[in-house]
């Protein structure tokens, strides 16, 4: 056993022993959220359940669940810096079908600055396939499964760009072609991947371990969109007529559509609206009025979005059915959580 085997084993010891204290705080935290609600401490939220009760997914599942959507993030920004996907060591596996990345290829970058930017979060997203892979066995490894990162008008990427108004019918969307394409490419992904993570949370509660581990995934993807969202908003203000702000919007509707109407959760970040583009909107500020960007996407209690793992796939998947494989993924992902919401 190794250095690092040893000390998971050993915290994972002392989260078993802090369960009955854990059972305590739960319910008092949730005594206390009631009282909190009671007193109008929360005057913003809207509690209301939700229509249909979430599967219960094992950490093993949400863990092997951001996997896939890793290996989805890391490959396009492989392509896009180095002209390649993954590298084998990277992505093979015992578990699910094994599959390649494929269509994706090297970014002209004409910008500087964008192209750093590629090839840090390219370094960052390689960094967390690594690290979530290094959390099984051999033998329990997941497999990546066979991803669609192409450019041909019947492909993944061509079709969320039809569907967004972006491209017309029969059309190519090629997000390699152009500096200005590679942000949008990696902004229908960036989104997605923040609200993914902090709607596994409840998932991994019970391993603190695990959730730490997920909240600081969750705290780099919600940089790299940030930064992804910032250069968009800033190239489209210096060139309007490239309609880039309008098109993150467009993009965000896309995804509002696919991922259904849940009911809204204003403390749990959870909406019929849980998007949006960078559109500027404005404020007022003792009588001026204001024009205000759109960088982070919260809701009225400054609270980010969450997605069900099944709603993240809907988007990837580009269907709003209850289907087990499509868009980015064109066999499914590979583990256990694999079929997306009935959400149309």
């Amino acid at each position: 056993m190794t250095d690092s085997e040893q000390l998971i084993e050993t915290l994972d010891a002392r989260v078993r022993r802090r369960d009955s204290r854990r059972a305590f705080f739960t319910g008092a935290l949730g005594a206390a959220a009631a009282a909190a609600t009671l007193s109008g401490a929360a005057q913003a939220q809207t509690v209301t359940p939700t229509p249909t009760p979430t599967p219960t997914f094992t950490e093993v599942d949400v863990l092997n669940f951001a996997l896939n959507l890793e290996y989805l993030e890391a490959n396009y920004y492989a392509f896009a810096v180095t002209g390649s996907g993954l590298a084998a060591a990277d992505i093979s596996g015992a578990i699910g079908t094994a599959g390649a990345a494929t269509g994706g290829r090297a970014v002209g970058f004409k910008d500087p600055i964008v192209q750093q930017y590629a090839q840090e979060i390219y370094q960052d997203e390689l960094a967390h396939v690594r690290f979530l892979r290094a959390q099984f066995t051999t033998s329990s490894l997941l497999a990546q499964p066979a991803i669609d990162l192409g450019t041909s008008a019947s492909g993944a990427f061509s079709t969320a760009a039809r569907r967004a108004g972006l491209v017309a019918d029969g059309v190519a969307f090629d997000p390699y072609a152009s500096d200005e394409n590679f942000l949008l490419g990696a902004y229908l992904f960036e989104d997605v991947g923040v609200t993914a993570y902090k709607g596994a949370a409840p998932a991994l509660i019970n391993s603190k371990i695990y959730l730490e581990a997920a909240a600081g995934i969750l705290a780099v993807e919600a940089y790299h969109a940030a930064i992804i969202r910032s250069v968009l908003y800033r190239k489209g203000l210096q060139t309007p007529s490239l309609q880039l702000i309008e098109a993150t919007t467009a993009i965000s509707r896309v995804r509002d559509t696919l991922d259904g109407n849940p009911t809204e959760n204003l403390v749990r970040g959870i909406g019929p609206i849980d998007d949006s583009g960078l559109a500027t909107g404005t404020i007022v500020d003792n009588g001026v009025t204001l024009d205000v960007s759109n960088i982070a996407p919260l809701n009225s209690n400054g609270i980010a979005f969450s997605r069900t793992p099944l709603q993240v796939l809907n988007i990837v998947y580009l269907n709003q059915a209850a289907v087990t494989s499509g868009g980015f993924f064109p066999a499914g992902v590979n583990g256990n959580i694999k079929t997306s919401a009935a959400s149309a």
